[in-house]
């Protein structure tokens, strides 16, 4: 059974600075896809970034230049490090682990962001 925890979240002032962290932890496929959504209230899930095993990486156009996405396949963590953060950034951050175009498709429980003074 694969379980996906994230960590780090909480709060930062604007233009602050965090770190999450997402470790999958069971047998996952190494064509794995790892990456990070996010969800404001009463808006729907969206994309922040994807890392592929071949080393591609994805963002929305919200977050290029301010979040960095790594990965470390051998410890089956993927990161996301967010620079220079707004309150729109503010939301609940989950990580998603897949393979197999989706067959295998994990979630995190989500870790709380809040951008604020």
């Amino acid at each position: 059974q694969v379980q996906v925890v994230e960590s780090g979240g909480g709060l930062v002032q604007p233009g602050g600075s965090l770190r999450l962290s997402c470790v999958a932890s069971g047998r996952i496929g190494s064509r794995s896809v790892m990456g990070w959504y996010r969800q404001a209230p009463g808006q729907q899930r969206e994309l922040v970034a994807v890392s592929k095993s071949d080393g591609t990486t994805n963002y929305a156009d919200s977050v290029k230049g301010r979040f960095t996405i790594s990965r470390d396949n051998a410890k089956k963590t993927v990161y996301l490090q967010m620079n220079s953060l707004k309150p729109e950034d503010t939301a609940v951050y989950y990580c998603n682990v897949n393979w197999l175009g989706g067959v295998y498709y994990y979630w995190g429980q989500g870790t709380q962001v809040t951008v604020s003074s």
